[in-house]
């Protein structure tokens, strides 16, 4: 049995505990402690971490081509200044990557990162093929939103087909981009829809899909989507209810800098009561996903009302000595579970 450091270190900190305790006898922590075996370095996330690093580098290298007027004017000219050329040239890219990908998971299935990333190419260039096809039958509507949508439908389908976690990953992403965009132009692009502004629809977005990944089926194909769909509905639930909590419901800038922060007390509420909702679920559930985000984000909550509230109307020493009080005391706590403190503590006893 093959561990990284830390979980060898733990596995062999905990059968020494038993064995002191005697609720193993000496031969049986010796035969467990031969089957630990730790890896000298962590390959794996050095792969995850590298795959990683470049999937993000080739997002950025595409989205600085697309700027880049002179490469685009360029494109134009070795696809004889068509759209339809472009679009059509594009797709064959994005099917041919798609394929090497799925002949490449068929042959080497071990090597599971890579296979991801050449997905992942796939993913960038369905984008420009599904954005010049946008050009092609534009009529000046400016209801590019569909596109967004028409992006869902395909990276959904292919996701599904393969299957592929990182290309249902983008479908999800081109969803929430296809809501916000859709919802915008059903307003005029104006500050409000029924009523709400862009952290306020995300909300309602955010927790519609989280609701709906629970309705995605155990032990189907769909199964894997189950939670890379969670977690994006809680990304986008906690991240725009902070935002909320910052801005409020307003539309624009001007309007928020003359409210005062006590006025938007109620959204901060609103946030913490989200977050202590997501740690009691997570608890009760054992769900880690959601203890991790009600923590994570309650502590956001808690010091950016710090910030507002404190900023200006204490001493800035004062200020940064409570600041560091509060992280040495988060850190103390999380030095203690680290340390696995309990179980001394039970020893103790």
């Amino acid at each position: 049995m093959n561990y990284n450091r830390k979980q060898g270190e733990f596995l062999l900190e905990t059968i020494e505990e038993w064995q002191k305790r005697g609720t193993i006898n000496n031969d049986t922590a010796e035969k467990l402690k031969s089957e630990i075996q730790i890896r000298p370095f962590d390959w794996m996330k050095l792969a995850i971490y590298a795959f990683w690093i470049a999937m993000i580098c080739i997002i950025i290298s595409v989205a600085t081509a697309l700027k880049d007027n002179r490469l685009i004017e360029l494109i134009t000219e070795l696809f004889t200044s068509s759209n339809t050329a472009i679009c059509i040239g594009f797709i064959g890219i994005a099917a041919g990557l798609y394929a090497w990908g799925l002949n490449r998971r068929k042959n080497h299935p071990q090597n599971l990162f890579s296979n991801e990333t050449i997905f992942l190419g796939g993913v960038l260039a369905t984008a420009v093929a599904v954005g010049y096809f946008g050009k092609v039958i534009d009529n000046g509507s400016g209801h590019f939103s569909m596109l967004f949508l028409l992006s869902t439908f395909i990276y959904a389908g292919l996701g599904f087909w393969f299957p592929s976690t990182l290309v249902w990953i983008f479908a999800v992403l081109s969803f929430g981009t296809w809501f916000g965009t859709e919802t915008g132009y059903a307003s005029g692009w104006g500050a409000y829809f029924i009523g709400m502004n862009y952290p306020m629809r995300f909300v309602l977005f955010g927790l519609m899909l989280t609701i709906a990944s629970f309705f995605i089926p155990k032990k189907s194909k769909l199964d894997d989507f189950q939670h890379p769909t969670y977690v994006l509905g809680l990304l986008y639930l906690f991240i725009s209810l902070w935002i909320l909590s910052i801005f409020g419901n307003y539309g624009d800038m001007d309007s928020w800098y003359h409210v005062k922060q006590i006025e938007l007390f109620h959204w901060g509420v609103l946030f913490a009561g989200a977050a202590i909702v997501a740690i009691w679920y997570g608890l009760k559930q054992d769900d880690y996903t959601s203890r991790s985000f009600g923590i994570t984000f309650l502590f956001i909550n808690l010091y950016t009302k710090f910030f507002e509230y404190f900023w200006d109307s204490i001493h800035k020493a004062v200020f940064f000595l409570i600041l560091a009080v509060s992280f040495w005391f988060l850190g103390q706590k999380a030095e203690k579970i680290w340390n696995l403190e309990f179980l001394k503590g039970e020893k103790k006893e």
